[in-house]
């Protein structure tokens, strides 16, 4: 392909990319804002509990980063 084709098609896929754009922004003018709620604004810190958490969850598991629980690391 010479320099003057490889030009051609990224001419031709530029175009194609914009016309897909102005599709997409017209179909979501079209789309009222009642079909698709906002997710609410966060609203600020969540508390932790201070409490332990329960221990069974935690059975079986590995520890992140130190391996096994119970045995030595490598």
């Amino acid at each position: 392909m010479s320099l003057q084709d490889d030009l051609t098609a990224v001419r031709r896929n530029l175009n194609e990319l914009v016309r897909s754009v102005e599709r997409l922004e017209q179909d979501v003018a079209r789309q009222s804002p009642a079909a698709a709620p906002r997710p609410a604004a966060p609203t600020g810190m969540v508390p932790v509990p201070d409490t332990p958490y329960d221990q069974s969850k935690w059975t079986d598991t590995d520890d992140e980063g130190l391996g096994v629980r119970d045995r030595r690391a490598p």
